[in-house]
């Protein structure tokens, strides 16, 4: 393929380029290769048109997302494989940085120590 090649998906799918496995736990327990850890974020290179046109999905080329890895497709267009088709419904979370104007605003307590007087202001 020449550098002008490019993958497009069709319908409600995005394309999405598989987070690198981890291969070391949190702990710093590094795992063998059959113990891999699944890996199931990625960033989307490529949304399809139905979706760059559909307010309702909030999915936007290279926002990271975590996706369910049962029907992804991959795709044999880079040796390493890492790049996959997904549909949108398999999408379940969009990681989000907050902004500013979100931090300002007022935090609820949710812990054990709140008091309803404090849910309700």
């Amino acid at each position: 393929m020449s550098l002008t090649d490019f993958v497009e998906p069709l319908g409600a799918r995005i394309l999405i380029r598989k987070d690198e496995a981890r291969q070391t736990t949190k702990g710093g327990i590094v795992l063998p290769d059959q113990a891999e850890i699944p890996t199931i974020t990625g960033r989307v290179v490529e949304i399809s048109a139905q979706i760059a046109h559909d307010d309702d999905f909030p999915v936007r080329k290279y926002d990271k997302v975590l996706f369910h890895p049962k029907n992804a497709i991959p795709v044999d267009f880079e040796s390493d494989n890492v790049l996959f088709v997904v549909d949108i419904d398999d999408v379940v979370a969009v990681f989000r940085r907050a902004k500013d104007s979100v931090t300002n605003e007022k935090s609820i307590d949710l812990s054990e120590d709140a008091t309803d007087d404090d849910l309700e202001s």
